[in-house]
């Protein structure tokens, strides 16, 4: 089967980062093929709005449907029984809501969707900038998945990874250029709490949980606000 350098699979969440490079992937390529995975986390909003946001920007999309809670130990993203960590993590400490494997696990699975539609393309919204701690995200190991991926499947993929080196600012910024500021704000959620009944200029969350507060602080810099 022959790739069409033309066609992308993205990884997408529903959240800030994801919802950006969904955006960022349909100005790039002539069809998009978001790919919503469903782990057992810790709720399930996140893939509610990122079936919203695919609807809204009319791309037909794929939920895989996995149950990483059978490795939750010490985890808080698919063990409702931890509460999630404060601090938003550092080279020395990994926070706990770091999912062991999860980025390569997704990103085998996105090359697996890649060969199911012929896209010579994985978009990606995985950021060493901002996200110290998360060993998934680092840049060597992003190279390394994309030819190992690539290997695995006989053909050369090519991973996109727009945020890898932005800010949250930066990101901010971003997504307002490529004209989704609004379904952003309005649509992805990031919190880790699955809070979505409090709204604030940033959008939707508990605004305590790094995530919210990352957000937050995101787009305080980028807007002066």
């Amino acid at each position: 089967m022959e790739l069409n350098p033309n066609h992308a699979v993205v990884l997408f969440s529903g959240g800030q980062d994801s919802t950006t490079c969904l955006f960022w992937a349909l100005e790039k390529f002539e069809k998009v093929y978001p790919l919503i995975i469903s782990y057992k986390q810790r709720h399930s909003i996140e893939i509610a709005q990122a079936k919203i946001i695919a609807a809204f920007a009319a791309t037909p999309f794929k939920v895989a449907n996995l149950d990483l809670g059978i490795f939750a130990a010490g985890n808080a993203l698919t063990d409702t029984g931890l509460e999630v960590d404060t601090f938003a993590g550092s080279e020395a400490q990994i926070p706990n809501t770091f999912v062991p494997g999860r980025n390569l696990l997704f990103l085998t699975l996105a090359g697996m969707y890649a060969w199911q539609t012929g896209s010579a393309h994985i978009v990606a919204g995985m950021s060493q900038a901002d996200y110290a701690g998360y060993p998934d995200c680092r840049e060597a190991f992003l190279q390394s998945a994309e030819r190992s991926v690539g290997l695995a499947l006989d053909r050369n993929l090519t991973l996109h990874t727009p945020l890898l080196h932005r800010t949250k600012a930066e990101t901010w910024l971003m997504a307002r250029d490529l004209g989704c500021l609004d379904v952003v704000i309005r649509d992805s959620h990031s919190c880790y709490n699955g809070v979505r009944t409090r709204q604030h200029p940033w959008g939707f969350g508990c605004s305590e949980c790094p995530a919210c507060l990352h957000r937050a602080k995101g787009y305080a810099e980028a807007f002066g606000v």
